[in-house]
């Protein structure tokens, strides 16, 4: 699984850069059909955005989320795509 990271108006720092793939890594555990992974990290005055398009097997999936702190935009960001993972690999052991 290849990760691209982009930052708006945010320095990509190694730690932010460990802590997003350490989270990919987990949603990789679910499903591990998924291609390419596109994650933007943007800050808006207090508002901090994440959001990222995975490239699957059959489809694409897409979330973002926003929080205060970019930690806790990430982890919601991770659970939104856990979710939608799960049904994209439960839709597609149906055919």
């Amino acid at each position: 699984m290849q990760i691209n990271l982009t930052g708006r108006h945010v320095e990509i720092t190694t730690a932010l850069r460990e802590y997003v793939d350490n989270k990919f890594a987990k949603l990789e555990r679910h499903f591990d059909h998924i291609n390419n992974v596109h994650v933007i990290l943007n800050v808006e005055k207090l508002k901090q955005i994440a959001e990222a398009k995975l490239h699957l097997n059959g489809g694409e999936v897409f979330a973002a989320s926003e929080d205060e702190n970019m930690y806790a935009a990430i982890d919601q960001l991770i659970d939104k795509l856990d979710r939608q993972v799960i049904k994209h690999k439960e839709k597609i052991a149906r055919h």
